[in-house]
């Protein structure tokens, strides 16, 4: 038996952000993140909807890029004084992350962190408060999934949260609040958006209700996050909309490696944070490679390909056309090819070499690790990373 869990509601679309009137409760608290929402009235018109459906509204501001430990235990605070019946969020992923991880301790301030890193281990919610997120950018898709990633920073590794009573109850996709991205946001949540979808189609927890989400999502994706990055309007709504059919799909079908990747590298060099979408993006190409050793997932990608309608004819034509796909995709969107050219060198390849171990062995302890389409050993990890920092070939 497989489940497969969306909001009870999504509106989208212009004007969707107006749903919020439709809200019944009596307090709701909104968790924002750095700025930008209310730097562009966006923070401004969901306060007002709110109070229009006669709520009480009690912010929480300042969630910054890669959400804390210590900033979820503040805001559950701030809610266990407030008591609100809804958690409602607008912004990036972080804030929503944020939020998610807030909510459980908000209903169950008894529960550990440890014991929500444990993968499908929350606690029922809903006992006191249903959740809202609004989506200011087109990637992480956060509003229609069973995922939320927080950062330890004392341990400087990110812990990706992961059980179905995190999928928010209502999620609100207006393309209004995507049109404020700056380019490189553009840039790195689109590609983010496409290593969900691609992940998710050669997940070993792919099925029929996911696989549908996850082409399209891709087809979309390649066709509208250059112009988008580009300034293009309605490639922005489009891809608004491609990033949340990624997030049903790999919300249901799980991700793989490059996740593993990105969420143990992210945090872990003191140069400075490797950003989530920029770190999928760099590896992707890598991780296909490696994958497509094995014939059922090279048969997977190859169906990507044809889907896009790539030239090639076998199994490796085909992956290698969609391989050069996504190089030309990062060429075109400015982003480098390996970490060791990530923001002018940042990473020390020195520190990188040092904590190639531990990091590797992290990576292959991660959530998204078991639904890969091929099994990594930490050595094999080690190899890949170091594929990733140099931009060498995966022949292994």
């Amino acid at each position: 038996m497989a489940r497969f869990t969306l909001p009870r509601d999504l509106y989208h679309g212009e004007g969707a952000l107006e749903a919020l009137k439709g809200l019944e409760g009596k307090r709701a608290f909104v968790v924002v993140g750095g700025g930008s929402m209310k730097r562009f009235g966006f923070l401004d018109k969901t306060v007002s909807y709110l109070e229009e459906a006669g709520m009480e509204v009690r912010l929480f501001e300042g969630v910054e890029p890669d959400p804390s430990v210590e900033t979820v235990l503040k805001g559950a605070s701030a809610m266990v004084q407030f008591q609100p019946d809804w958690i409602v969020s607008i912004g990036g992923g972080s804030p929503i992350d944020a939020a998610k991880a807030m909510w459980a301790f908000y209903e169950h301030p008894d529960t550990t962190f440890e014991d929500l890193c444990v993968p499908f281990n929350f606690p029922k919610l809903r006992t006191k408060a249903k959740f809202c997120a609004i989506p200011s950018t087109s990637g992480t898709a956060t509003e229609v999934t069973a995922f939320s990633v927080i950062t330890d920073y004392n341990k400087g590794v990110k812990y990706p949260l992961a059980d179905f009573e995190i999928t928010p109850d209502v999620a609100i996709v207006d393309p209004a609040l995507a049109e404020t991205m700056p380019q490189k946001l553009t840039a790195h949540t689109g590609m983010d958006a496409m290593t969900h979808a691609i992940e998710a189609y050669v997940s070993t927890m792919h099925c029929d209700y996911t696989d549908p989400l996850a082409l399209h999502a891709i087809k979309m994706v390649s066709e509208y996050l250059v112009p988008s990055y580009n300034g293009d309007k309605e490639a922005r709504a489009k891809m608004h909309n491609a990033q949340c059919l990624a997030g049903m799909a790999f919300s249901n079908a799980l991700l793989g490696i490059v996740h593993s990747m990105a969420h143990k590298t992210g945090a872990a060099y003191s140069g400075g944070h490797i950003v989530h979408g920029c770190a999928n993006a760099m590896y992707l190409p890598k991780v296909i490679k490696y994958n497509a050793a094995e014939p059922a997932a090279a048969a997977r990608y190859a169906e990507i390909a044809c889907f896009l309608r790539l030239p090639g004819v076998t199994n490796d034509e085909l992956v290698d056309a969609l391989i050069a796909r996504i190089k030309d995709m990062n060429a075109k969107l400015n982003i480098p090819t390996c970490i060791k050219d990530y923001e002018g060198g940042i990473i020390n390849e020195a520190e990188f070499m040092e904590k190639l171990p531990q990091v590797a062995e992290l990576a292959v302890g991660d959530a998204c690790t078991g639904s890969n389409p091929r099994a990594v050993t930490p050595d094999q990890m080690a190899k890949l990373l170091k594929c990733c920092f140099y931009d060498e070939e995966v022949d292994f």
